[in-house]
């Protein structure tokens, strides 16, 4: 299940060190995850975005050229990253051999007329190289 966003009801944007205290053991893997997708990608703008923020908070985004190419979503103790895939980003990462976990999230993400919207929680390092990958795919796709 996923844990809820940590700024609901928040009318302006979190700072960093508000990130950093909600996100607790897991702030260093926002930073990390946030340079790697930077550094693979080039290039990159960040963005925060509250849509509704009084039911679900605000989250943000890695675009490049415009185009958003992770969602990140800061809660209690983790955070959720999420993209949206084209076809055939989804057929290149089905492809990949991912783990198991992020796989299985795959095969059951919700198709939308956007793309299909893949949601993962990251908890610990191990979580990050497939969300990396998963960024790469996504931008060369």
């Amino acid at each position: 299940m996923d844990a809820p966003n940590a700024f609901i009801e928040k009318p302006n944007p979190p700072s960093d060190a508000e990130v950093a205290e909600v996100l607790g053991p897991a702030a260093p893997l926002w930073t990390q995850l946030i340079q790697q997708v930077t550094s693979d990608a080039g290039k990159m703008t960040q963005e925060w975005k509250g849509v509704y923020v009084n039911k679900y908070g605000w989250s943000l985004r890695l675009k490049q050229k415009g185009r958003n190419i992770v969602y990140l979503t800061p809660c209690n103790g983790c955070f959720r990253v999420a993209f949206v895939l084209s076809d055939k980003a989804v057929k290149a990462a089905s492809a990949a051999h991912l783990p198991k976990k992020v796989a299985d999230a795959l095969a059951v993400a919700p198709h939308y007329p956007e793309g299909t919207g893949l949601r993962l929680n990251v908890t610990r390092a191990n979580d990050l190289p497939a969300i990396r990958k998963m960024a790469q795919i996504k931008l060369a796709n």
